[in-house]
C-alpha cells in the first residue's frame, strides 16, 4: 500500500513539470528541468502584527534620541550607603576650624580710622564666580552629549539637589553664626567660603558621575578647577585660608551625603553604570594637593643689613628695625610619579606657597608719621631760618595743600614662592588599600615680591634758602618766600620685599588609602629647606623730592638722606606642610 501511494507522488510531481520530447538513437522520452531563481517579493497587504513584536524593556533605538527619566541598565548593581561615603570632607573641614583664629593680618585695617590708607590689593578677578559652576556645567554637558555616567537625569538631579541643598544648610547656618569677617572688611560672613563650598560640590559629582565610571581624569580636572576657586577667593582679599578649607570639606561632605540619601531613596532605580572595578598593585599617581606650611615666618632687617650705609653718618637704633612677621603660608601643590615596582619610582612636585605678612598697620603708621613730622620739619625750620618772624598758625596756612590726597595701597600682599623638585619616590605596601610613602627631592625656588605703593596728591611749595658752610660745616642758613607752586600727582613703591632664585632640598612622609580602585587619597607632612638672600627696600620720604624740593635739596646738604633704604640678608628657610591630596592611580 506504502509503494503504491509513493508512486502516485511522484507521477504527480513529474506531471506538474513541463516536459520537452527528444527524440535519440534510444528513441527515449528524457525529461528537462528548468533553472529556477529565487526572488523575494512583498505581499500586497502588510502582514505586520505589532502584537508579535518582541519588546526589550528599556531599550532605545540606536538612530533615535531618547530621553528617559529614571532608565536603568541591565547588570548595574544598587550602591550601598557606606560603599560610597569617604568622610575625607571632615578633616579637611576641621583644619580651617583649627586655623581660623590666625586672623590678625593688615587686611583687617578696616578698623583705621585713615579711610583712605585701607590695605586693599590690587589683584582682583571675576573667573572665580564662574570657575564654581565648572563641576555641575561638565556633567551636565556630557550628559546632553549622550555620555552615560552613573545615573540618569532624574536620579542626577535629586542627588545633586539635594547635595547643595545639604551645602548651603551647612554653609549660611555656619556663616551667620560665626559672623567671622572678611579680609576686606565688608562683611561679617567669611568662614566657611560659600564659592569654595559650591565648586566642591560640583567637583565631587563630576568625579561620582563620570570619574568614579568612566576616567579618573574627570576627577582631577574638577578637584583642580575647585582648588583653583579657593586659592582665588584668597587672592581676590575674600577669604582666609581657614574659609577655604572648610568651604572644601563642606562641598565633599555635602555632596557624599547627598548621593547617600539618593542610595536609600532610589536604591537600584535610575543607575546606569557601577564603578571602574580592580585594584592595581603599581603605585604610579597624580595628585592634588593643599596643605598649610609652618616654620620660618619672620625677617628682621637692621644697620648691618643696609647695603648703602656709607650715606648715614648714624647707626639705626633697634627700634628703628624693620621687623616683617608672616602669617601661617598656604601651600598648593601638583605631584606625580611613576614607579617601576611596587617599591621605587621617580616623580617630580610643582608646589605654589604663598605667606600673608603680619602688622602692616604698623608701615601705614609709619608712613602717616613720616608725612606729619616731614610738615612739622618744614613748619619749625621755616621758623628758625626765616628772616622775617612768622607764627605757626602762618606757617601752617601756608603749608595747607601740601598733601590734599594720600592713598596707600597693597599691590602684592603675599610673600609667594613657586618650587619645582624632582626626584627619588620610595613606597612601603601596608596593604592593598593603605601604604607608607617618602621621597628625596632637589629643586629650584623662585620667589614673587610684596609690594606696597604709595600715591600722593597735591601742591608742591617752593622757598628761598641761603645756605653758608665754613670749612665743611653750615655757618648761616636763611629760608624765606614761601609760596605756593605747581600741582603734583605722584606714585612710587613704599616698600618691596623679595627673595633670588634658590635651590631647594625636600623629602616627607605619606599615608595613602585607595578607596576606589584609580583614586586615592593622601595625608603627608613634607620638610623643604633653602637659603634664600632677602632684599627689602623702604622708601619713605620720596615725596619730599616733589614737594618740597628747595626744602629736599637743603636737606641732603646737611645728609638728611631722602633717598631708599635698601637692606640684605641672607636667611636659612625651614618650612613643615601638613596637607591633603587628592589622587589618581594609572
Amino acid at each position: 500500500m506504502k509503494q503504491n501511494i509513493l508512486i502516485i507522488l511522484i507521477l504527480t510531481l513529474a506531471a506538474s513539470l513541463p516536459m520537452e520530447a527528444e527524440t535519440g538513437s534510444d528513441n527515449l522520452l528524457k525529461l528537462t528541468i528548468p533553472e529556477m531563481e529565487p526572488r523575494l517579493t512583498y505581499p500586497a497587504v502588510s502582514s505586520y502584527r505589532p502584537e508579535l513584536e518582541l519588546r526589550l524593556e528599556n531599550s532605545v533605538p540606536p538612530t533615535k534620541k531618547h530621553w528617559t527619566w529614571m532608565r536603568t541598565n541591565p547588570d548595574v548593581k544598587p550602591y550601598k550607603v557606606m560603599d560610597d561615603l569617604t568622610f575625607v570632607g571632615i578633616p579637611v573641614f576641621a583644619a580651617g576650624w583649627v586655623i581660623k583664629g590666625d586672623k590678625a593680618s593688615f587686611r583687617q585695617d578696616y578698623k583705621n580710622p585713615h579711610s583712605n590708607t585701607r590695605l586693599i590689593t590690587n589683584f582682583k578677578t571675576g573667573i572665580d564666580d564662574y570657575t564654581q559652576y565648572f563641576g555641575p556645567a561638565m556633567t551636565v554637558g556630557l550628559k546632553l552629549g549622550g555620555y552615560e555616567g552613573r545615573s540618569d537625569w532624574g536620579r542626577l538631579l535629586a542627588s545633586a539637589a539635594m547635595s547643595y541643598g545639604i551645602m548651603a544648610g551647612f554653609v549660611n547656618g555656619i556663616k551667620y553664626t560665626a559672623s567671622e569677617m572678611r579680609p576686606d572688611g565688608s562683611t561679617a560672613n567669611s568662614w566657611p567660603s560659600g564659592h569654595t563650598a559650591t565648586s566642591f560640590v560640583g567637583a565631587t559629582i563630576l568625579h561620582k558621575e563620570y570619574g568614579l565610571t568612566r576616567s579618573p581624569w574627570f576627577s582631577v580636572a574638577g578637584y583642580g578647577v575647585a582648588t583653583a576657586t579657593g586659592v582665588m577667593r584668597i587672592l581676590n582679599n575674600r577669604h582666609w585660608i581657614s574659609d577655604v578649607l572648610s568651604g572644601a570639606g563642606i562641598g565633599i561632605m555635602s555632596t557624599e551625603l547627598g548621593y547617600a540619601l539618593g542610595d536609600v531613596l532610589f536604591k537600584g532605580r535610575g543607575l546606569l553604570r557601577n564603578d571602574l572595578q580592580g585594584f592595581s598593585d603599581n603605585p604610579s599617581y597624580f595628585a592634588i594637593s593643599m596643605g598649610m606650611s609652618f616654620g620660618s615666618k619672620s625677617l628682621d632687617f637692621g644697620y648691618e643689613d643696609l647695603k648703602n650705609t656709607e650715606d648715614l653718618d648714624y647707626e639705626v637704633e633697634d627700634d628703628e628695625r624693620l621687623n616683617i612677621n608672616f602669617h601661617t603660608a598656604t601651600s598648593v601643590d601638583a605631584e606625580g610619579a611613576y614607579f617601576f615596582n611596587k617599591y621605587v619610582g621617580i616623580g617630580g612636585r610643582l608646589r605654589v606657597r604663598a605667606m600673608t605678612a603680619k602688622g602692616w598697620s604698623d608701615f601705614i603708621g609709619n608712613a602717616h608719621d613720616d608725612r606729619d613730622q616731614t610738615i612739622q620739619l618744614i613748619n619749625a625750620w621755616y621758623n628758625m631760618f626765616s628772616p622775617t618772624p612768622v607764627t605757626e598758625q602762618q606757617v601752617d596756612g601756608l603749608l595747607n595743600g601740601i598733601i590734599s590726597d594720600e592713598e596707600i595701597s597693597v599691590e602684592s600682599d603675599h610673600l609667594t614662592e613657586f618650587s619645582a623638585n624632582v626626584g627619588l619616590y620610595l613606597n612601603l605596601p601596608l596593604s592593598n588599600r593603605f601604604s607608607l610613602g617618602t621621597k628625596f627631592l632637589i629643586g629650584r625656588t623662585m620667589t614673587q615680591e610684596l609690594d606696597i605703593n604709595a600715591a600722593y596728591k597735591g601742591t608742591t611749595k617752593k622757598m628761598d634758602t641761603h645756605i653758608v658752610f665754613d670749612n665743611g660745616e653750615l655757618s648761616d642758613l636763611a629760608i624765606s618766600n614761601l609760596r605756593d607752586g605747581e600741582k603734583y600727582d605722584i606714585e612710587w613703591d613704599y616698600l618691596t620685599l623679595g627673595g633670588n632664585n634658590s635651590t631647594t632640598f625636600g623629602t616627607g612622609l605619606s599615608l595613602t588609602y585607595r578607596y576606589k580602585s584609580n583614586f586615592l587619597w593622601k595625608v603627608f607632612v613634607d620638610y623643604d629647606y633653602t637659603k634664600k638672600t632677602f632684599t627689602l627696600t623702604y622708601d619713605p620720604l620720596r615725596f619730599m623730592k616733589v614737594t618740597t624740593p628747595d626744602l629736599g635739596a637743603l636737606l641732603e646738604t646737611m645728609d638728611v638722606r631722602l633717598d631708599p633704604s635698601v637692606y640684605e640678608r641672607e636667611k636659612k628657610m625651614h618650612y613643615f606642610t601638613i596637607g591633603g591630596s587628592f589622587a589618581i592611580s594609572f
